[in-house]
Order: C-alpha cells, then sequence, then structure tokens
C-alpha cells in the first residue's frame, strides 16, 4: 500500500504556516460593489436630504443675528398708480410710482426700475434719473437707505391713441431691481445667540423642567406599562377588550385628549374638581394647569398615562415569549410571586425595558405638542421645546430658537453617547 507524505505543519517541526494572501478584487468584486452602492444611493440621498441638511441648516442660522423677518429677500418694492382721468386729448395725468425699501435695517445699492409706458401718453417732465426710449421708462435710482421711501411722479398729456384705446397702467408690472445683502447667506458668524440662551436667568429652570418632565415621564410611562402587562398576561374573560382599551390613551389624538384633560381639571368648571369639593376633600377648586409645581407634575402624569400604552405593548409581547417551563420550575421550588418576576421575568425584560427607555427618553425630551396644549408653558412648564418656538416665533428671534435646537441636540447626542456607552452588552444593544 503506498503512502504520501504531507508536511509536517506542527509547531516544532521548525517551518512555518503559509499565510494565504486575501483575494484580489477581480472585476466581478468590483461590479458587485457597484451595484451595491447603486442601490445605497437613494437611500443616502434621502438620509441626507431628510435628516443631515435640516440638521446642517439649523447649525447655520443658529450663529446668524436674524429675526423671523430676515429670512425674508431684502428688495425694493413699488407701487404704481394713475392720478386723474384722461376723457379727452389734451387732459393731463400724472403717473406716480410708490417706492419703498422692504427692509427697516438693511440698505440696497444700485437700484433701477423699468416699466412698460403707456401708448399715447406724452411726458410733459421726466425725472432726471429716468429715460424714456422705445416705449419703455428706465429709471437709476441709486442707492436706498434702509427704510427708504418716496414718491416717483411722472406728468403727461393723454394722446388721441391713449383716450381710443383706454389703456389701464396696471396691465404691465414695473420691474425692480437691487443688492442687498443677506445675513443668513454671507459668511459672518457669531455666538451672540449661545450667549443669549446661556446668559438667560430662565435657562437652568427651563433645563431642569425639561429634564424631571422628560426622566419621571419616561419611567413613569414604563413602569405603568409593566404593570399593565403584568396584570394582562394572565387570561380571564374580557381580556381582549381591556387590551384594546388601554390602548385608547395612545391612539386618540392628542388635541382631543389635552382639551378633555383641561376641560376635566378646569378650576371652575371642571368635574374632578367638582367631585373633589361634593366630597369633601378639597375646599376650593385647584387649578392643576394655573400654579407651581403642580402643573409640571399635572403635564408629567398626562405623559405617564398618554404614553404607557407602547412600553405596555412591547413588555406583553416579549412577557408572552419567555418559555413557561422556567415559572414552572420556580413553584415547584417554592419561589414567590415576587421572586419570579425579579429573578426570572425581569431579566427577560431587560432588552427592551433598554429600547423602550432609549426611545421614550428621546420623544419626551422632544415633546412639543401637549405641554403646548395645556399650559402653553406657563406656571413652570416650560421645556426646551417650548422656548424654540418662543424664541422663534413668539419673541421672532429664529437665531436664537436655532440656538436652541442645538443645544436640545447636543444634551440627545450626550444622553445617547452615555446610553450605548454604559449600556450592558448583553441586552442585545
Amino acid at each position: 500500500m503506498s503512502t504520501t507524505d504531507y508536511p509536517n505543519r506542527s509547531a516544532g517541526a521548525g517551518h512555518k504556516p503559509a499565510v494565504l494572501a486575501p483575494p484580489r478584487s477581480g472585476p466581478l468584486a468590483k461590479r458587485e460593489a457597484r451595484l451595491a452602492w447603486g442601490l445605497l444611493t437613494p437611500t443616502l440621498l434621502s438620509v441626507a436630504i431628510v435628516i443631515i441638511l435640516p440638521l446642517l441648516a439649523i447649525f447655520w442660522i443658529s450663529a446668524k443675528p436674524i429675526g423671523l423677518s430676515d429670512l425674508r429677500p431684502t428688495t425694493p418694492n413699488v407701487y404704481e398708480r394713475m392720478r386723474g382721468k384722461a376723457t379727452t386729448v389734451g387732459d393731463k395725468v400724472t403717473i406716480e410710482y410708490r417706492l419703498t425699501n422692504s427692509s427697516r435695517e438693511k440698505p440696497i445699492a444700485n437700484v433701477t426700475m423699468s416699466d412698460a409706458w403707456p401708448k399715447g401718453l406724452e411726458p410733459v417732465s421726466l425725472d432726471e434719473r429716468c429715460t424714456l426710449a422705445a416705449g419703455r421708462l428706465a429709471c437709476d435710482l441709486g442707492d436706498w437707505e434702509p427704510g427708504h421711501r418716496e414718491r416717483l411722479r411722472i406728468e403727461a398729456v393723454a394722446q388721441e391713441a391713449f383716450v381710443k384705446n383706454g389703456v389701464n397702467i396696471r396691465d404691465t408690472e414695473p420691474v425692480m431691481q437691487g443688492e442687498a445683502s443677506s445675513d443668513l447667506f454671507n459668511l459672518t458668524f457669531t455666538w451672540d445667540n449661545f450667549r443669549a440662551v446661556f446668559d438667560s436667568g430662565e435657562f437652568l429652570e427651563v433645563l431642569w423642567v425639561t429634564l424631571f418632565y422628560t426622566v419621571v415621564g419616561t419611567i413613569g410611562a414604563l413602569v405603568v406599562g409593566m404593570l399593565a402587562a403584568l396584570m394582562l398576561n394572565k387570561s380571564f374573560t374580557g381580556q381582549g377588550v381591556l387590551r384594546g382599551l388601554f390602548l385608547f390613551p395612545y391612539v386618540a389624538p392628542v388635541i382631543a385628549v389635552a382639551f378633555t384633560w383641561v376641560t376635566l381639571l378646569d378650576p371652575f368648571s371642571g368635574s374632578f374638581n367638582a367631585l373633589l369639593v361634593q366630597m369633601g376633600l378639597i375646599d376650593t377648586p385647584i387649578n392643576f394647569f394655573g400654579q407651581r409645581p403642580l402643573a409640571l407634575f399635572t403635564v408629567t402624569a398626562f405623559e405617564i398615562w398618554r404614553y404607557f400604552p407602547l412600553s405596555f405593548l412591547f413588555i406583553l409581547a416579549r412577557m408572552q415569549s419567555i418559555d413557561h417551563d422556567i415559572y414552572e420550575a420556580a413553584d415547584m421550588d417554592g419561589a414567590s410571586p415576587f421572586q419570579k418576576f425579579y429573578y426570572l421575568s425581569l431579566p427577560q425584560l431587560m432588552g427592551i425595558l433598554s429600547v423602550l427607555f432609549l426611545l421614550r427618553f428621546i420623544w419626551t425630551f422632544n415633546k412639543f405638542d401637549d405641554i403646548f396644549l395645556m399650559t402653553g408653558g406657563n406656571a413652570g412648564t416650560r421645556t426646551l421645546t417650548v422656548n424654540v418656538y418662543e424664541q422663534a416665533f413668539a419673541v421672532s428671534n429664529i437665531g436664537a430658537g436655532a440656538a436652541v435646537a442645538v443645544v436640545i441636540f447636543g444634551c440627545l447626542l450626550a444622553f445617547s453617547f452615555f446610553f450605548f456607552r454604559f449600556i450592558s452588552r448583553e441586552e442585545g444593544l
């Protein structure tokens, strides 16, 4: 019987193991790479358009000292009208142009106006800045200061063509042109918006309110959702109906449920206050949305009530996927319900609880509509998102509003880094 000698590959044989070089990219691999990038291009463009570009715009605006009115470009405006009536040949009329600078803060350079001159009107005198040639009026109006206003009048005599044809001077619009700088698109940046945000005496209070509302609302929604899941994890009559009712706060329109809470808790006509007074628990109605710190507690309770169904759904689904054999073994060992939950259920739920905490924290931190509908940010319920709205639209300082939005982004970025840095890898995150 023949034998075949194989090279000795043991460590003591004195031979180095052969190192296989990675295969080089061939034509097929390059074609697959191009195809993969081609398929990913629409997704990358969509992400850039939907997420990255608005984010860059917010960073850009936050470094600009601009208000809401500055988003509108500075332009020269004109309003044209004819004073007098031309019913017979030889009647005198006045063509009047009302010229204005749309901005009270920015000048406009090299302003020009061009307009079609009505046929059949003979100008008596022209402004020294204007010329009339080939049926077209052209005026070089020079530089305008901020808030510039003037009236340009040209007297004319009506001829037969004008009287007979009944020309309307507004059939053609004057064309205005000029050069004006834009604070939004220039390369001048400032930190004034951030100084105004951080130097404000109320910033720390707003930040504390936001953190309280977010942390308590998030943890409360998780705890109530877990309690609801534990209660409905058992089979009983009416279980399906009760599960559907538990979803009502989450699926109902936010404006409807917010208005319901405001109506029920109203200190003058609310049924909840009337019930407490009739039961003798209170002497005078309580203003739940109008006094500190009760207003903050009330909107936080609303946050917990409205969003616990999301946690309830995910936790219940995870509970139903746990093997029941471990609970049967625990029953045989004499474990109490609390021990079964703490040592068996809770470790199995940590993954979904971590994901829910991350999502609910981010969503609650960015929440605006709930607080704005119930209190408008008054009575100590002003969060950072409400501050963005007030700075950008109520005060018309869109630069400061964008600066607050950047602060929100930084807070969420720091929280996400902390969360993924210290969360257990065993949870699958």
